[in-house]
């Protein structure tokens, strides 16, 4: 039986339930269980610990009322995550075909809802997700390396290009790189704890704030730790790849994300020690501050090569597990076919990795670029809509973030919803992991995703058309899309 196809039950249930079938992939090969724990832990943490950590500090304490607070809502952000945790757990156990989301998405409300979240992550969500870190990855490199102002797109340009060639050597190749990038991104941020720890005045940090109960955007705050922990769930798109994937899948998720609030408790404890309270909510480089201060000019180098390695471990990461929601799709629709095909030799979907590094090279040299800022403006002109304000939400890429979240955020939320759902299409399913405390934690994702949803659009207003009209192209492609078989419960 293939590893792409879904479990069945040795033993009918007593109240049987009609399986949706999904239809194998139309490829040369298929998927190898070959990822490890540390390997998918690697995965986690390489793609969710990215530059957010070394920006959000200020953002978040600029909204709290004090240190404690500070360091609370670090916390609650790890405490939400685990549990949408513990509901993707549940979910890539009992349905352990590549492709995460989409496979639940289509499983619970139908094939057009699951194409469309396929189609998004392709057209901006995670292809503009892979670019933005390309572009931190290139604005550091061009500011340690002295370069000029103009090299800064082809340096990102070069990093996806790089990786994705990684990528195409052999999933060995793309997880060996990414426990590589990973562990250093990781003993780098220790570097920081030790040193901040070290050298700092814990009494400093702890001896001010704004004399109030509650801060003043204390809300805002959570948006920036949750930003700050996006990603965990992009495990789920290379489940079927994962050896003993009933233990493996639920440890990785579940010690990734404990391992995750630990780093980001103890890197904002450091940065308290060591600038204090006041400090950080007023510079904008709180780690290259914190490093400056106990390490001299070094530490400013050392946060850019620091910030650099994360960037590439959030890229290697997104192109490792985005890759096989493309393939997937590419299994379930003719039309995408030949996105389908994995190579035998390397074990990967060859060409879905090489389309999905196409369309993030495309934006970034569209997003990231004047000319391509200028050619985006005046084809909206063109139909009677105005250009984008590029140089808001702190300019470039980030408009393109902001302006994708709340699709985003819509399709987290109808996966969370899915549980709920799944739970009772498919209740005589087996379930190798249950969410715990059930309905609890599907609960708690739901009003996270929700406000989440609420506040992305709130910031970002109508700039969410940037991610609302290629969705809305995907409905007639959907159209044009033939099935490559009935799904019985589609």
């Amino acid at each position: 039986m293939s590893q792409a196809e879904p479990e069945r039950q040795q033993q009918p249930p007593a109240v049987s339930t009609p399986q949706p079938e999904v239809p194998p992939p139309i490829s040369s090969g298929v998927p190898v269980a070959s990822v490890g724990l540390w390997d998918a832990l690697s995965i986690i943490v390489g793609i969710v610990v990215g530059t957010a950590i070394y920006k959000s500090p200020t953002l978040v304490f600029q909204n709290v009322a004090g240190p404690w607070q500070a360091l609370g809502v670090w916390i609650l952000g790890g405490l939400l995550s685990f549990c949408g945790a513990l509901c993707y757990a549940e979910l890539a156990t009992t349905y352990p075909r590549n492709g995460g989301d989409y496979e639940y998405l289509t499983r619970a409300f139908g094939r057009p809802v699951g194409f469309l979240f396929g189609w998004a992550q392709l057209t901006t969500v995670l292809s503009g997700s892979i670019g933005a870190m390309a572009y931190a990855f290139a604005d550091y490199g061009v500011k340690l390396w002295s370069l000029s102002a103009g090299f800064t797109a082809w340096l990102a340009v070069s990093a996806v290009l790089a990786l994705t060639l990684v990528n195409l050597l052999g999933m060995s190749a793309g997880k060996s790189t990414q426990n590589i990038l990973s562990g250093a991104k990781v003993l780098g941020l220790a570097g920081i704890v030790v040193a901040g720890l070290w050298a700092g005045n814990p009494a400093q940090g702890f001896s001010s704030s704004t004399g109030k109960p509650m801060g003043p955007g204390l809300g805002l705050a959570m948006v920036f730790v949750l930003y700050a922990f996006g990603g965990w769930n992009d495990i789920a798109f290379v489940a079927a790849e994962v050896r003993d994937q009933r233990r493996n899948l639920p440890r990785a998720l579940l010690a990734g994300i404990a391992g995750i609030t630990a780093i980001y408790f103890a890197v904002n404890l450091a940065l308290l020690t060591v600038l204090g309270f006041d400090a950080v909510r007023t510079t904008y480089t709180p780690a290259a501050d914190s490093l400056e201060k106990t390490l001299g000019v070094w530490g400013g180098r050392g946060i850019s090569v620091l910030v650099m390695i994360s960037a590439l471990g959030a890229i290697n990461g997104m192109i490792l597990t985005g890759s096989r929601v493309y393939s997937t799709l590419g299994a379930d629709y003719r039309l995408f076919s030949w996105m389908a095909s994995w190579n035998r030799r390397s074990a990967t979907p060859a060409l879905a990795i090489v389309v999905q590094g196409a369309v993030a090279i495309l934006l970034i040299v569209g997003v990231g670029t004047d000319s391509g800022r200028q050619a985006i403006d005046a084809a909206l002109r063109g139909i009677g809509l105005s250009g984008l304000p590029w140089d808001q939400y702190f300019g470039g890429f980030e408009t393109l973030v902001a302006g994708t979240a709340p699709v985003f955020w819509s399709f987290f939320l109808l996966t969370a919803i899915s549980l709920f759902v799944l739970r009772i299409k498919d209740r005589g399913r087996t379930r190798p992991f249950s969410a715990p405390l059930f309905p609890l934690p599907p609960i708690v994702l739901c009003l996270t995703c929700s406000y989440m949803l609420y506040s992305s659009l709130d910031y970002g207003k109508w700039l969410a058309l940037i991610g609302l009209v290629p969705l809305a192209l995907g409905i007639p492609l959907y159209a044009l899309s033939i099935p490559v078989r009935k799904s019985a419960g589609a």
